[in-house]
């Protein structure tokens, strides 16, 4: 079973790749066969989940602050003379960090359900053992 202390240092890292390749000289920005937006979507999904696995009790803090944070990392984009920073791709970013760390949550509360103890059945009615 994959544990909150495996997930954090992960989210780190993965948030860490994310900023470098988001402010790096556009030379160094991997290519994939999807489309950009779908790309920096899945990221930030993959991220958000990630970070929900590592951080479960604060998943609504994750939500907001990848949100914000993906429009405060897609602005340093102004700091790089090859790069240029759009408020379409924070936002695609911001929610594909929210779709990601809503299903690791859901996820979580599915696994909390199963691994959850029955309740034993109670008795029909106490007053017909009196009669």
């Amino acid at each position: 079973m994959i544990t909150p202390k495996f997930m954090r240092p992960l989210a780190w890292l993965v948030l860490a790749g994310i900023v470098f390749v988001t402010i790096s000289p556009i030379g160094l920005r991997p290519h994939t066969v999807t489309t950009v937006d779908f790309d920096r979507a899945l990221t930030y999904a993959v991220t958000g989940f990630i970070f929900v696995l590592g951080y479960p009790k604060q998943w609504k803090l994750i939500v907001l602050l990848l949100a914000v944070g993906a429009i405060a990392i897609e602005a340093l984009q102004y700091f790089s003379p090859t790069r240029h920073a759009r408020l379409h791709d924070g936002i695609i970013k911001g929610m594909g960090a929210a779709i990601g760390a809503m299903a690791a949550h859901g996820l979580l509360k599915i696994r909390a359900r199963k691994a959850a103890p029955k309740a034993p059945a109670e008795p029909a009615s106490s007053s017909a053992a009196l009669d």
